[in-house]
């Protein structure tokens, strides 16, 4: 039956009826009804399916290569190892100390145990050193020997410090996700490691390869990590640096891995000034500070603003390198003063101290002073050295280096007969 059909039904039935028996219109009208718009219908709500993990890696789960390239090019870092993030993965919310795997927890009870013995040992350390800073230095033997003792055990303490928490799986968890407290000695003892590792070695290797050992100094033996910035950028050791990205001074992050707090020398000398009467090159001073203090817990330092007490002797000077010279190179060494004593900062600017031919050699041997840091980039002509040029007033801008041919040996005419 057609809709037509259905629809006029009723009517039909209606006119068919009998005159004694009526049907309500109502009742014809709920039986159907005619409508222009669709009928609103009620749909369920429907969930939010959550976006797959290969789209959206979690930096404390992902364990795949591939995801973890995949978060480094996005800028994030996987967070601890490969190992603890695969069994977090099988494990979730569950706290890391409560894993539940048995070989892990009978590990963690030895381990407590141990260091349950290595506390009895601090605390007995401990005890002879207070006692032997009450005795007087007759009994002790003299002052020296009274000293180097106290060093000596003092020294012991802070290695069964570490020992105590070296094998800590919470120790190792924070320190890995960078939450490590550097006032504490086993975070200072893991940081030192894990510099000496990689980062150490690259340092070390261009202040040797690039001959700024024994150029500007005759030795350096880091101890202290140095990670130089500018503008907020990163630079690696030995990379270039645009003339007008270090118009401004950089900032530092000197990482001590000693407890305490240290005064240091911190200078900036390039010794690639090129001098044409001598055929040969000259220094020249770029930035000196002194008094400077650092720590573990306090590593960053704005070359522009030093903290209260250290003294700027000579302020930041833009590297600008002479068109046609080859690169120069700009080394920054950390050097720790004598005994942790500051400096007379207004005695060193009467010695008529200037950038022109410092010689840094010759300031260590005078001041005693010990490098324990070191840091190295370069620069070369590039678009923006001219501008840089004028807007410190040098007047070299228009002047090229270049290299001068060797004359050429006067022509000897050859004897013919001497080949017969």
């Amino acid at each position: 039956m057609s809709n037509y059909g259905v629809a006029s039904k009723p009517l039909l039935q209606y006119l068919r009826q009998p005159s004694g028996k009526s049907i309500s219109i109502a009742a014809v009208q709920s039986t159907r009804s005619f409508q222009t718009t669709a009928v609103a219908r009620d749909e369920a709500p429907t969930e939010a399916k959550p976006e797959p993990f290969y789209r959206a890696p979690d930096p404390t789960l992902v364990t795949s290569r591939r995801l973890e390239r995949k978060l480094f090019k996005s800028g994030i870092s996987p967070i601890g190892s490969r190992r603890r993030r695969a069994a977090l993965q099988d494990s979730p919310n569950i706290p890391f100390e409560l894993l539940p795997y048995q070989c892990f927890q009978e590990a963690r009870k030895v381990l407590q145990a141990d260091r349950e013995g290595k506390l009895k040992d601090i605390a007995r350390e401990q005890g002879k050193i207070e006692r032997l800073k009450a005795i007087s230095d007759e009994q002790a033997g003299s002052t020296n020997v009274k000293k180097s003792k106290i060093g000596g055990m003092e020294k012991h303490l802070e290695n069964l410090k570490v020992w105590a928490d070296i094998n800590d799986p919470l120790i190792k968890r924070k320190f890995e996700d960078g939450e490590g407290d550097m006032s504490l000695p086993i975070y200072r003892h893991l940081a030192d490691q894990k510099w000496r590792e990689y980062r150490r070695m690259i340092i070390v290797q261009r202040i040797t390869q690039m001959k700024v050992i024994p150029d500007v100094l005759p030795h350096c033996d880091p101890i202290v990590d140095v990670k130089l910035y500018f503008n907020g950028k990163a630079v690696q050791p030995g990379s270039f640096v645009d003339s007008k990205v270090s118009m401004d001074a950089p900032k530092l992050n000197v990482q001590s891995f000693e407890e305490g707090t240290k005064l240091v020398t911190i200078a900036v000398v390039n010794p690639d000034i090129p001098n044409v009467e001598t055929n040969g090159f000259d220094y020249q001073c770029h930035y000196l500070a002194v008094n400077v203090p650092i720590s573990p817990t306090t590593p960053y330092i704005d070359l522009a603003n030093l903290a209260e007490g250290a003294e700027i002797l000579l302020p930041w000077l833009p590297p600008a390198a002479q068109k046609g010279s080859p690169y120069h190179r700009l080394p920054l060494f950390i050097m720790e003063q004598k005994d942790n004593k500051p400096l007379d900062a207004a005695a060193m600017k009467k010695k008529d101290l200037v950038r022109e031919d410092l010689r840094l050699r010759t300031l260590q041997t005078r001041h005693k002073l010990t490098p324990i840091g070191a840091h190295l980039f370069r620069t070369v002509w590039d678009e923006n050295t001219e501008q840089v040029m004028k807007e410190l007033g040098m007047d070299i801008v228009d002047l090229e280096l270049r290299r001068k041919k060797p004359e050429r040996l006067p022509y000897k005419r050859r004897n013919p007969a001497s080949f017969r």
